[in-house]
């Protein structure tokens, strides 16, 4: 579609709505003729308007069928974690040195972790982060996660802790927190 055909397609939807009467001069390149559009009836200035109405709520309706939800059993780092999707959406370079460079995980691994489909950014520094604090390999982590995850990160962690009395929760927050001081982001409440 060519520039003037959509400032076209705009401009007869704007007047639906409003209820204008719209003149275009159309060219029909096949004929040599052009032809000139008038107002659409009543019925389709409805339809058209609750076309319009409607779109953005079958947008809202598949952005809730995905929600992101980690399961660390904790809402705080939960809600970090869903933040740092944002992030990493915004600023993936950052992102990548920040898990390489802080949790020991060479960056080739964290992009590669990044392009896998039930891989969202918060997972990735949650198996790296959790794996730190554990003093296992990010590798490992993954590889516990990837063969069961419907227990969310807290299930992980409970499977993977040699010690049950572990401060896993208050390590996770802190380095959340070490995290978010250098990209000079403000923690979330």
């Amino acid at each position: 579609m060519d520039i003037g055909r959509g400032l076209e397609a705009i401009a007869c939807a704007v007047a639906i709505v409003l209820d204008k009467e719209v003149e275009i001069m159309t060219p029909h390149f096949a004929s040599g003729t052009e032809t000139m559009l008038k107002r659409p009836s009543f019925f389709m200035r409805t339809a058209m308007l609750c076309l319009l109405l409607l779109a953005p709520g079958a947008t809202f309706a598949q952005s809730d069928a995905s929600i992101y939800a980690p399961g660390s059993g904790d809402a705080w780092i939960d809600r970090h974690l869903a933040d740092m999707n944002d992030y990493a959406t915004r600023y993936p370079q950052s992102f990548v040195d920040e898990v390489s460079r802080y949790y020991s995980v060479p960056r080739e691994y964290v992009e590669a972790l990044l392009q896998q489909p039930d891989w969202e950014p918060g997972d990735v520094f949650m198996a790296c982060a959790l794996g730190r604090i554990l003093a296992q390999p990010c590798r490992k982590v993954v590889r516990e996660r990837s063969r069961e995850h419907a227990e969310g990160w807290r299930g992980v962690a409970s499977r993977m802790q040699s010690r049950p009395d572990q401060p896993v929760t208050q390590e996770l927050r802190k380095n959340i927190r070490e995290s978010y001081g250098r990209w000079a982001r403000p923690l979330m409440k």
